[in-house]
């Protein structure tokens, strides 16, 4: 990160930042084309090491899924609190927010149990409940996906003149 004084490096400020957002952008490269969407998402971290892992949940074909099942690496990038600022001069304009990016591995979540757990921990990130209840009609109609994030920073740009 060029930008080091903008660096967020606190574990708990990340935690609650990517618990706070409330979409992601997905980046999936399509035989060397980049492939970018808006996406919800549900966010918890592996107990055995404390990675994080974002679920995502879809329609069961399209786009999407086809590229993950031939290219599993992916991106992905989150913000909030993003306002525009005015400036005396064109290059003093900008943008305040904080913002995570990240890199990992997708797959396809195939066992029932697994996509439960997914649409559980979608559920309760986007609206803070637990109490959500899937039947198994509700989980043959959509498709869960499991991102083990391998790499992640985050980053914070306060109002020119603030701290």
């Amino acid at each position: 990160m060029r930008r080091r004084e903008r660096e967020i490096v606190d574990p708990a400020v990340i935690d609650e930042l990517i618990k706070s957002c409330v979409y992601l952008h997905l980046g999936l490269v399509d035989d060397g084309m980049p492939y970018v969407i808006p996406m919800n998402y549900g966010v918890e971290k592996d107990e055995k090491d404390g990675h994080y892992i974002i679920y995502l949940h879809s329609a069961n074909e399209g786009r999407k899924l086809d590229i993950i099942r031939k290219n599993a690496k992916v991106c992905f990038t989150m913000e909030k609190n993003a306002v525009p600022f005015d400036g005396k001069v064109a290059c003093q304009y900008g943008m305040t927010y904080e913002c995570i990016m990240g890199t990992g591995k997708a797959r396809i979540i195939d066992d029932p149990r697994e996509k439960m757990r997914a649409m559980t921990v979608l559920m309760e990130t986007q609206t803070d409940r637990k109490d959500f209840i899937f039947d198994d009609r509700m989980l043959t109609i959509v498709t869960a996906i499991r991102i083990d994030v391998e790499t992640i920073s985050a980053k914070k740009r306060p109002l020119p003149g603030t701290t």
